[in-house]
């Protein structure tokens, strides 16, 4: 587990690329087939598990889903549902907000 009151963000990063690799050599992918698996570059793979690459949170979470540590990431990754009532308000702040910036017509 990373201790993130503890950790540095580098050091999170580079635990959370060990972890990954682990994860990938504990289903005997190689990094080439989780690239393939997930629509990334081989290298990219490589650079996360190194830890020589920032990657995207896309990226991550491309790569977590295909290594099936969703699970593991829920909390983090907790998709809170809304009501339909606070979906249309919010839509509408967001269009208030849109039409302040453009100015009057």
């Amino acid at each position: 587990m990373i201790s993130f009151e503890l950790s540095t963000s580098v050091e999170i990063c580079a635990a959370l690329g060990q972890r990954l690799r682990e994860q990938r050599l504990a289903q005997n992918l190689s990094q080439a087939e989780l690239a393939a698996r997930t629509g990334l570059h081989r290298r990219t793979i490589e650079n996360i598990e190194s830890r020589t690459h920032t990657a995207s949170l896309e990226t991550i979470v491309k790569v977590a889903m295909r290594l099936n540590l969703t699970a593991d990431l829920q909390d983090v990754f907790l998709l809170r549902i809304q009501s339909i009532a606070q979906l249309q308000t919010a839509e509408r702040a967001k269009r208030r907000r849109a039409s302040r910036k453009r100015g009057p017509s």
